[in-house]
């Protein structure tokens, strides 16, 4: 007797190639989206002014020149590095802190803890407005006022709550079961964090790092409210450069 022939249906895992199809092109109109104004951005970078002023924004430069990436980094560049001198340590120091936060309230429960937490996340609805002037008469007792060092303790500060709150929901999944059986084993309070739950938090850190580089990076308030002369960074220097003496936009 031959064997009979088993005929595949297409079950719930198998695509169906419309749907595919529609998915596909959402995800392509997603990205050229969110590139066009990159994109834009590129294009009119490699105008000249009057090449700006006369056409349209999608134009294609009629003759392209890389003068005002010169003159931008030559303005800019010391802007930039302050940036970067703040972001860096802020971001590391803030996700650090809200990893051990989030540990110690997911896994270490303690009398008050609940209330402990609630009250630091009050911090994430706290206007930025709010705190400049407590935060000001902090930085100058501290003696790092109109510096780097005092807009890292200010972003540091700032970030710590939402930090907190990200690894606080993500280590309340991972169970409480294999905490416990570290320390049967004598692992203590790091090396439970180290060795366990920070080999698993690869997701957790990326989201931590990208909202408090997004978040830094962009923050125009504290920058020039906080930083002196010299410690200006990209956004006040930016904003600096649009609203010129001379009237011209340089674009």
């Amino acid at each position: 007797m031959q064997p009979k022939k088993v005929r595949m249906s297409a079950g719930p895992g198998r695509a169906n190639p419309v749907h595919m199809v529609v998915v596909y092109a959402a995800i392509i109109f997603a990205a050229i989206c969110f590139l066009g104004p990159f994109l834009i951005m590129i294009n009119t970078s490699l105008k000249e002014l009057a090449d700006i002023r006369s056409g349209t924004l999608v134009s294609l430069p009629r003759a392209i020149t890389f003068e005002p990436w010169q003159k931008a980094w030559a303005r800019l560049s010391s802007y930039f590095w302050n940036s970067v001198r703040m972001v860096a340590p802020a971001v590391a120091i803030s996700t650090m802190i809200g990893a051990i936060n989030g540990y110690v309230f997911s896994k270490w429960r303690f009398r008050g803890s609940e209330v402990f937490f609630t009250a630091l996340l009050l911090g994430c609805f706290i206007p930025f407005q709010v705190v400049l002037l407590p935060m000001s008469q902090t930085l100058g007792w501290m003696g790092i006022a109109q510096k780097v060092r005092g807009l890292v303790f200010v972003h540091v500060v700032y970030g710590i709550p939402f930090t907190t709150l990200f690894f606080r929901n993500y280590y309340v999944a991972v169970p409480t079961a294999i905490v416990e059986m570290a320390k049967i084993d004598g692992a203590g309070f790091f090396g439970i964090l180290f060795k366990i739950l920070m080999p698993i938090s690869v997701p957790i850190l990326v989201v931590a790092v990208i909202w408090q580089t997004t978040q830094i990076w962009n923050d125009f308030l504290f920058g020039v409210s906080f930083s002196g002369s010299g410690s200006q960074p990209i956004t006040v220097a930016l904003n600096n450069l649009v609203n010129t003496s001379t009237g011209v936009k340089e674009y």
